[in-house]
């Protein structure tokens, strides 16, 4: 049996299927629980995020066409949503280190891609690859909303540029011209981050 598409089970919910929207909930809660983390870094925040787009889309069903995509439509209420949770906080002096970076590789000459898609599982190196995930951790929060949010989306939920374009609510060109200077200003911090832990090595062996 095929497995039935988000869109008709939205039309089904609406329909009166009892158990359509809980199917849909199932489906997407733990992509979305990761993109709220990612977004957030803050794991009760991606808890409350979820709980409240999926009220929001229970509520505004009827308004949705079916003939669009549902998960560019999901993703812009998540967004704003975390949005609304970013903005009604004040910005903490501290990183929380709840958040998980779940891929991670070498620094040096890697790109950016590198860095966010390579996996090791060397227990080894644990110490190290955490070092690496609090470095993305701190870099991304501390970019600016419209580049960090088109990284996430792009490199760790991997959407199309067509519906990060719907998500953000901005044409495709914008997307592509945010998504490299992202990629660019993070790049200059990993380095930044890079140098001045090396340098803090050599004063510290000279001590």
């Amino acid at each position: 049996m095929d497995r039935p598409t988000d869109e008709h089970l939205l039309s089904e919910h609406l329909a009166g299927r009892s158990d359509a929207f809980e199917l849909l909930v199932r489906r997407h809660s733990p992509e979305l629980h990761r993109f709220a983390l990612r977004f957030t870094n803050s794991s009760l925040a991606a808890d409350d995020v979820v709980q409240e787009t999926f009220i929001k889309v229970y509520q505004s069903a009827e308004t949705f066409d079916t003939d669009r995509r549902f998960k560019p439509w999901l993703f812009t209420i998540a967004a704003n949503k975390a949005r609304d949770w970013i903005r009604q906080r004040s910005r903490r002096s501290e990183l929380p280190l709840d958040a998980q970076i779940e891929k991670d590789g070498e620094a040096g000459s890697r790109s950016f891609l590198d860095l966010m898609s390579a996996d090791d599982d060397d227990d080894a190196r644990e110490v190290e690859l955490e070092d690496q995930r609090r470095n993305v951790r701190v870099i991304l929060e501390a970019m600016p909303e419209m580049l960090r949010e088109v990284l996430i989306l792009a490199y760790y939920h991997k959407l199309p540029y067509r519906d990060i374009a719907e998500v953000l609510g901005v044409p495709l060109g914008t997307v592509k011209s945010r998504l490299h200077s992202a990629v660019g200003h993070f790049g200059v911090a990993y380095r930044q981050a890079l140098a001045a832990k090396q340098d803090y090595g050599r004063k510290s062996q000279e001590l």
